[in-house]
């Protein structure tokens, strides 16, 4: 998380009125990251995706994402497209999916897009919606989890609506499991890739955004079984960055929102071509350099089974 480099009013926190930096200093993990590793909030030369743009390097594969018609998935689905790939949009609001695909059908020739209204928290829903991509293009090469909600900052434990709480989990959590668990026979024939965007909330303690701390934590655990138990599959736990979406909007999250969507979308290509598959079963970040982390980091990573949520031992 990037530090403000000026002061803003956190209005609804439950102190009254909490200053960005005042808020900040109430946060447990900020100092836990890779040290000495430049950071980007857009595209850079490492992940530059203009060769896979022109090689169209995903003209075989096929790709569904969750939370595809808006914000980081449209993006990413964009991204992809340019790239040659087929893709399988899930999202609840019909009309806006429609429109999305519409767009990118328009915008990139030869785009194939498959639109697929679905509540990811369904798992009959979903099953269809994994069952219709294969049905309609055959196989499945990369699942992008994406969907999330997240309640505004500012309530307490004992202050917040309990469903509500719940249902960020439901969608973030059941959500991404859903998907795996139906995508997993076909993932398994394509050799592919499982890509969550999760977040550097997972590994913080931010007073009063406990549903999205909690849910992203378990859902890095999560992309740390999958591998485990189908060595077939590449995943990936992302964080996008600090990307002014419809949701971080909402959530009145008292951070600067500083980067830009391209960047976890690039990323998300850089590491489905199979780039960075040393990374595999792990959290990665998309503000890292991944050039310099892969120069100064591959070897300790590796050996001392990092960026996997375990105890730290002194």
């Amino acid at each position: 998380m990037t530090t403000p480099t000026k002061t803003s009013e956190y209005r609804n926190s439950p102190s009254g009125s909490l200053s960005v930096m005042d808020y900040l200093a109430k946060v447990v993990g900020l100092d836990v990251d890779l040290q000495e590793v430049t950071t980007h909030n857009d595209i850079y030369p490492f992940i530059d995706p203009a060769p896979h743009f022109s090689a169209r390097t995903f003209a075989k594969k096929v790709v569904l994402i969750t939370g595809g018609s808006r914000g980081i998935g449209l993006s990413i689905a964009q991204h992809f497209a340019r790239a040659g790939a087929s893709l399988a949009l899930v999202a609840r609001d019909e009309s806006v999916l429609e429109t999305t695909k519409a767009d990118i059908e328009r915008d990139v020739t030869g785009a194939r897009v498959l639109a697929l209204p679905c509540d990811v928290r369904d798992s009959a829903q979903v099953s269809k919606a994994v069952a219709s991509t294969f049905e309609h293009f055959g196989r499945l090469d990369v699942l992008v989890a994406n969907a999330a909600v997240i309640l505004p900052f500012g309530t307490l434990l004992g202050g917040v609506d309990p469903d509500a709480w719940w249902k960020t989990c439901e969608v973030g959590l059941r959500g991404a499991w859903n998907f795996i668990h139906f995508a997993v026979p076909h993932l398994q024939k394509s050799q592919g890739y499982v890509i969550a965007m999760t977040s550097v909330s997972g590994h913080l303690r931010l007073p009063t955004g406990s549903d999205s701390c909690i849910m992203k934590l378990a859902l890095d655990r999560l992309i740390e079984f999958v591998p485990i138990e189908y060595p077939e599959i590449k995943t990936f736990a992302v964080h996008p960055g600090s990307v002014l979406t419809d949701i971080a909007l909402r959530s009145n999250a008292p951070i600067p929102f500083d980067t830009k969507p391209e960047l976890p979308a690039s990323t998300v290509l850089h590491l489905a071509a199979g780039k960075a598959d040393w990374l595999n079963g792990r959290y990665v970040s998309a503000q890292w350099d991944l050039g310099v982390v892969e120069q100064k980091y591959k070897t300790a990573i590796v050996e001392k089974n990092a960026l996997v949520q375990k105890l730290a031992l002194p």
